[in-house]
């Protein structure tokens, strides 16, 4: 077994300015992608929530099997990305416009029980992911529906209509189709 070199541990390879830029770079880069490239397959987390997540994961994973060499260079770049998390949710609770920035509005994919197939492409929902996301609401038919909305986090949103009862059907569930 090779002897531990306790000065490499504990002293940095790197720079902690260069860890703090390189771990800059990466997050806002990671999270442009996530805000305005993923949307709806993250789940219930927030985009930022699932951008630290990843980022985190990745730069303990550096830290933790070596590549870095030493642990305070791990430590430095998770500050960092923590860091920019805790800044940019710090900056949208306090600033409207950050929070328009950070935080996605919700879409409309249904109004007045008309899907609208301009964000549905957009987002590339297909009608079949519509029509079972409505049916997990309890939707029978479209004429149900005043709105529904596509939130951040990936989840639908449905208000129906009070009194609708008719309208253009929902595509039944695929295995309720093959039953007699």
């Amino acid at each position: 077994m090779p002897d531990i070199d306790w000065s490499e541990l504990f002293s940095f390879t790197i720079s902690p300015w260069e860890l703090m830029i390189r771990g800059t770079l990466v997050y806002l880069f990671l999270f442009c992608l996530f805000r305005f490239v993923v949307r709806r397959d993250t789940g219930s987390l927030s985009v930022p929530d699932v951008l630290v997540l990843v980022v985190i994961a990745d730069a303990a994973q550096n830290g933790m099997s070596s590549d870095y060499k030493s642990v305070p260079d791990a430590f430095v770049l998770i500050g960092t990305i923590i860091g920019w998390d805790a800044l940019l949710n710090f900056l949208s609770y306090r600033f409207k416009l950050m929070r328009r920035l950070v935080l996605p509005h919700p879409i409309c994919v249904v109004k007045d029980g008309v899907k609208q197939q301009a964000n549905l492409r957009r987002q590339l929902i297909t009608d079949e992911e519509l029509n079972q996301m409505l049916r997990q609401h309890e939707v029978e038919n479209l004429a149900q529906v005043r709105r529904a909305y596509l939130e951040p986090d990936g989840q639908i949103t449905v208000l129906k209509n009070e009194q609708a009862s008719g309208g253009p059907s929902i595509l039944p569930n695929p295995q309720e189709a093959k039953e007699p």
